[in-house]
């Protein structure tokens, strides 16, 4: 052993186990205070560290308990402990080591510390590489979009917060790994999940203008109307967008103050037309046996009568003559099953020009059929004149020369149309299911035609209705709408990043409407990154607050699960991109898919026996003393450990500026007022 290292040992090793070692701390003291050359370091800390030299390299304790033993002689008074002569003892676990010669912390060890070894306090040099503190920023030259040259830094770390066992000592992650991988912030409300989340982000964009994180994209899932406040003193060069969920007549609020020129707002849109057919399950609740296969046709039918003639749902040599003869054979077949049907004569000839009036052909419209569909007497053969008859004869001569033998229906293309336009095709659909003889599929759906007119009639849905005679270019395409949402635009035939932050808040949404908004943008965004060419050269990071409402471990109770969205972002992401940071209060309830997926975790207070046993598991390379903390943090207080970080850490958590719209409620500055107090809110 070295001489520096003789000069620092404190004890020596008298027991080692499987789980844990224990060091005897040299006699002569009357407390765990050892007075260093460099300091005085009081080791009886839980959570402080130690090393043990062994050949090159330290192994690094933790220090999870203390006990002393008194060792006095026999005539001394057994109600004296005599604090100098007492033996004392550090329960220590290993958690890693580090070459004694410069060289990086690792965490885990392959050879545990002999009997007798000596152990040594842990220097700031010592804790510098343990907490992986020591890499300042790299100056750095890059070239901008014009090709001039810029010098800047790019940061290894991010400060998030200070040791909560060394006195102001800071705890850094490394900048690649905590945002290269998934990560979740769980912890009881009030703990201080939020705030975390906010500093976190605001560390990122603190930095000089000069290689500033220009480059992020952070989409915010706000459910609680938290965090446009929290970026009020973010650089006034990283811009932001705030699109709020609400109801038309419904005003925003503008920006503050501070963040006039760096933010636009917006009522948060979603053109339904985007939504895959799953979501419209999910969205309608169909079931999968019936509904599910009426609603799929349903959505063929305004791919196939299209409101807007913008792009032909089939594409190649003669594609459009294709469309029309099946659009013909839709027509003609349910107009040729409502003739031979039970109902009377009038009440055919009616649901038929009901019919034509939203769905009809050059050859197969109004003016083509309401010939054939005189009644007389009640009837469309054999009336007064003899032409009724050759009318209607003529009209299923002509129906039954647009029949074809069962073409194929085109797909659902997320081509624009209205709600009313679907409701309308949903009928059409169902009368195409009755003609090809499934005559109760109009009962099997009622719930379904229930549940499409209720959404069109309900205001909270307002967000998907978007108008298609007055389209912009990011209603239109999927592509376009994501881009607006990464702050992308296009700026002289190259891409050009214009914003890094945008909230979405849906403080005014229920969680079906959460659930349903938050899995199609999700959706969308990743199958963006997925077509992006080169792939993965911008990343996008996905906040998702109280995730445990829509990415749920329980199966939802609508007919799609909306975390399978999320829980395929979680699996294949990284390769592309995208990224997740779950916040949630009930990490019990959340999808173990999504949570085996992070990389990072940084826990808060955890009381809950349900949500520890589900730490517990998901963490079992932590120590068990480690995890009893969990309980009893103070709230800013949290557990960081991850890939992103050397070893298990608690910490302070370095301080949100300003903090989210999310303070705990004065419950006695607002119950102990003066006779007819002043109400702070607004009509």
């Amino acid at each position: 052993m070295a001489r520096d290292d003789s000069s620092r040992a404190i004890g020596k090793i008298v027991s080692v186990s499987a789980d844990r070692l224990v060091v005897e701390l040299h006699g002569g003291s009357d407390n765990f205070t050892i007075v260093g050359f460099d300091d005085i370091h009081y080791v009886a800390t839980l959570g402080s560290y130690l090393t043990v030299p062994m050949q090159a390299e330290y192994v690094v304790l933790e220090v999870v308990g203390l006990r002393e033993k008194d060792s006095a002689q026999p005539h001394t008074s057994q109600t004296e402990l005599d604090k100098a002569s007492s033996a004392k003892f550090l329960d220590v676990v290993p958690v890693g080591s580090m070459p004694i010669q410069g060289g990086s912390f690792r965490f885990g060890v392959s050879t545990f510390p002999p009997l007798y070894a000596d152990a040594l306090y842990a220097r700031d040099e010592d804790l510098d590489r343990i907490f992986n503190v020591e890499l300042p920023s790299k100056i750095e030259t890059k070239k901008d979009a014009a090709g001039n040259e810029q010098q800047g830094s790019v940061p290894h770390n991010i400060e998030i917060g200070t040791s909560a066992v060394f006195k102001d000592y800071p705890v850094k992650s490394r900048l690649d790994e905590l945002f290269g991988g998934h990560v979740a912030v769980l912890g009881n409300t009030g703990s201080g999940k939020s705030c975390t989340v906010a500093s976190i982000f605001q560390s990122v964009f603190m930095k000089p203008e000069a290689f500033a994180a220009l480059g992020a994209a952070f989409v915010i899932f706000d459910v609680n109307g938290e965090y446009r406040q929290a970026l009020d003193n973010v650089p006034a060069w990283i811009k932001s967008c705030y699109l709020k969920a609400t109801e038309p007549d419904m005003p925003i609020l503008d920006p503050s103050e501070k963040r006039q020129e760096a933010e636009i707002k917006d009522r948060f849109k979603l053109p339904h037309w985007f939504m895959s057919v799953d979501e419209w399950a999910l969205l309608l609740r169909a079931s999968d046996r019936s509904q599910l296969p009426a609603l799929r046709t349903a959505l063929g039918l305004t791919t196939l009568f299209q409101e807007t003639p913008e792009q032909e749902a089939v594409e190649g040599e003669g594609a459009a003559e294709n469309l029309q003869t099946i659009r013909n054979h839709v027509l003609a077949k349910i107009i040729l099953s409502i003739l031979h049907s039970d109902a009377s004569s009038p009440s055919k000839a009616d649901r038929i020009q009901a019919l034509l009036n939203t769905f009809s052909t050059d050859e197969i419209s109004k003016e083509t059929v309401s010939a054939g569909l005189t009644v007389y007497y009640g009837q469309f053969r054999d009336g007064q004149h003899q032409e009724t008859t050759v009318n209607y004869d003529a009209l299923l001569e002509l129906l039954k020369g647009h029949e074809q033998d069962e073409p194929v229906l085109p797909g659902y293309g997320n081509t624009p149309f209205s709600f009313e336009r679907l409701q309308a095709a949903l009928d059409l659909a169902l009368f195409y299911e009755e003609a090809n003889g499934n005559k109760q599929i109009r009962e099997y759906c009622s719930q379904l035609v229930t549940r499409l007119k209720s959404v069109i009639d309900n205001p909270d849905y307002e967000f998907l209705r978007a108008d298609i005679g007055a389209l912009q270019d990011h209603d239109r395409e999927p592509t376009h709408y994501v881009d607006r949402l990464l702050g992308i635009a296009v700026d002289g035939g190259r891409y050009k990043k214009e914003r890094q932050i945008c909230i979405i808040d849906l403080n005014d949404a229920s969680d079906e409407i959460v659930e349903l908004a938050s899995a199609v943008v999700a959706r969308l965004i990743f199958d963006r990154m997925r077509r992006a060419d080169p792939r993965n050269t911008m990343p996008v990071h996905l906040i998702l607050e109280e995730a445990h409402r829509y990415i749920s471990e329980r199966p939802s109770r609508f007919a799609i699960d909306a975390g399978i969205t999320f829980q395929r972002i979680a699996k294949e992401g990284r390769k592309y991109g995208a990224f997740l940071i779950v916040a949630s209060q009930r990490p019990s309830e959340l999808s173990k898919t999504v949570l085996s997926q992070c990389n990072n975790f940084i826990i808060h207070r955890i009381q809950n026996p349900d949500d520890l046993s589900q730490i517990r598991q998901m963490t079992p390379f932590i120590s068990e003393t480690v995890l009893r903390r969990l309980p009893s943090l103070p709230k800013q207080h949290a557990l960081i450990f991850g890939n992103s970080v050397n070893i298990p850490t608690t910490f302070r958590v370095r301080n949100a500026d300003p903090t989210p719209y999310s303070n705990d409620t004065q419950v006695r500055d607002i119950w102990y007022v003066p006779t007819d107090p002043k109400v702070s809110w607004t009509v």
